[in-house]
């Protein structure tokens, strides 16, 4: 049996385990013809084993570092266990408003499954069914990482924690983020409004004033132009002074 894998940075020690299967005169063998196998970076790596003695074996491939062993292979399937989980939780969220929290990690292979906690408690699928979570009102996707609370109610202020688990290794904590639940200022927003009504109003009672104290007739005065008046002369006799016309500015 083989299997491909993509060589780290670090030298591994991979090797196969039969299990589960049943031994044909007790003489059961494992055999690798390649024992060490030496590639470059980022390259493909192609490791062989044999066996013998076993009737329908259970063929796995492990990682082992330092005291560690974990599942790589198994069913002619690639295991990875998951990495730390990332996490978006808003630190404070509206009473009666929709709050969504995130959780994603990209390496567990097969992917991973989430798991929200809530000051140390998991928290259920359904709320209503543990008295801890049965003031909440939320709906939470194993698949996807994603908490909805909708409506946020007070009782949800608290510490959020993320789990990623796919079965393979060690399951996986996000950090821990606080989120609080708070009323909507109404008094903040009624005090804003009064204030815009005051300006306001001071506004109206200054153009009013300006008004009634001429302010603009006098404007309009004094903008205006100068007028140049004619007179047409009336007839005159023959021996009086004679004027053609006459102007007036």
């Amino acid at each position: 049996m083989g299997t491909e894998a993509r060589a780290g940075r670090k030298q591994l020690l991979l090797f196969t385990s039969v299990i589960l299967g049943s031994l044909a005169l007790s003489r059961g063998a494992v055999h690798s013809s390649e024992p060490k196998v030496s590639v470059a970076e980022n390259s493909p790596a192609k490791l062989l084993c044999s066996y013998s003695g076993f009737s329908s074996p259970r063929v796995e491939w492990k990682f082992a570092q330092g005291d560690i062993t974990s599942l790589v292979c198994y069913n002619n399937k690639i295991t990875v266990p998951p990495s730390k989980p990332t996490v978006s939780i808003p630190s404070s969220a509206t009473i009666g408003s929709r709050a969504v929290l995130t959780c994603s990690e990209k390496d567990g292979s097969p992917p991973s499954e989430f798991y929200w906690y809530k000051d140390g408690v998991m928290m259920p699928t359904e709320p209503k069914s543990n008295r801890a979570f049965s003031n909440s009102s939320y709906s939470l996707n194993h698949k996807t990482g994603e908490l909805v609370f909708n409506p946020v109610s007070a009782s949800d202020t608290g510490e959020y924690m993320c789990q990623a688990q796919n079965g393979y290794g060690t399951p996986m904590w996000s950090d821990a983020v606080r989120m609080e639940a708070a009323e909507l200022n109404v008094g903040g927003i009624v005090a804003a409004v009064l204030v815009t009504l005051i300006l306001l109003g001071f506004l109206i009672l200054g153009i009013w004033f300006a008004y009634r104290r001429g302010y603009f007739d006098r404007t309009k005065k004094g903008t205006s132009s100068k007028k140049a008046i004619y007179s047409q002369p009336s007839a005159r006799s023959e021996g009086e002074f004679r004027q053609t016309s006459s102007f007036l500015v």
